[in-house]
């Protein structure tokens, strides 16, 4: 005796409907800029990354319609726009705000501070990760290393930065962005609407006045590296490795000891802590269980 799917639970469903194409007027509008997209690019499938952009300015997210539309411009399956419109997390796959608020919540966020202002957030706008308040102006998310751990706790705001955040200031900007005060980053181009912002990340150029001249640094900590590169700064100083055997050094320069003041890297010999100095002011570290 066999059974149906249906006494089995099984629920088949009906196929999913092909997805609808823009309007007449919007599609011309669309071709006219892939066009100029596609030009780009000596093979028009690198393209579909912008045009990915270029579609999620339309409609603030990249929709079936919009994945349809790249998958005919660029003589592709509609499963391969999918398959790169959902691994990357810059394209949103719903409907979200018109400022999209990202704490960093990797490492050095987390601990200076990103946890406690993630969380906050949540509670003070009333909505989880990846949701929008019901005023359609802010989308929440935490988000990954943004490069500028110097300035921990990050918030970006469609991109860009906010510097040195706390949970107040945080709330006073998603309070500024919803009331629709002015709201400046603390470096880089003035804000716009993650529409406007999708369609520079497409490739179009930023026609705000002074859009482009705005600009901002990374910090000292940031930097370090390249100065040091272009010889700005004196030759890192030279420790002696933990086998103690014979290690590079500036030709004429006698090695630097470090002072016990002096931090040192990871990759230096392991200093006493309070897990193995007893003298240490913290106290020797107790055994798990004690």
């Amino acid at each position: 005796m066999t059974t149906s799917s249906s006494e089995r639970g099984v629920s088949l469903g009906m196929p999913e409907l092909p997805a609808p194409a823009y309007p007449d007027d919007v599609r011309a509008r669309l071709e006219a800029d892939a066009r100029e997209i596609i030009a780009r690019y000596p093979d028009s499938r690198s393209a579909l990354l912008p045009l990915l952009h270029l579609v999620q300015s339309e409609e603030g997210h990249v929709t079936r319609t919009g994945m349809r539309f790249c998958a005919d411009v660029l003589d592709l399956t509609t499963a391969e726009v999918t398959a790169v419109a959902t691994f990357y997390t810059m394209y949103r796959r719903r409907p979200s705000g018109d400022y999209q608020v990202g704490v960093c919540t990797n490492t050095l966020c987390a601990v200076m501070g990103g946890d406690a202002i993630f969380e906050g957030l949540q509670e003070y706008l009333g909505v989880g990760n990846g949701e929008t308040t019901d005023d359609g102006k802010i989308t929440l998310e935490h988000i990954e290393c943004n490069a500028a751990c110097d300035f921990a706790p990050v918030v970006m705001v469609n991109w860009e930065f906010f510097d040195n955040q706390t949970v107040q200031s945080a709330k006073r900007l998603v309070d500024d962005l919803r009331t629709g005060r002015t709201v400046s980053p603390t470096r880089g181009a003035p804000l716009c609407t993650f529409k406007e912002t999708s369609r520079i990340l497409a490739g179009f150029p930023d026609e705000r006045e002074g859009a482009v001249e705005a600009s901002g640094s990374a910090g000292p900590a940031s930097l370090v590296g390249l100065r040091l590169a272009k010889g700005e700064a004196a030759p890192a100083r030279v420790v002696h490795p933990r086998d103690g055997g014979p290690h590079d050094q500036v030709p004429g320069r006698a090695a630097h000891e470090p002072s016990p003041a002096e931090h040192l890297s990871s990759h230096d010999a392991p200093q006493d802590t309070s897990a193995s100095d007893p003298a240490h002011p913290a106290g020797p570290a107790a055994e798990e269980g004690e």
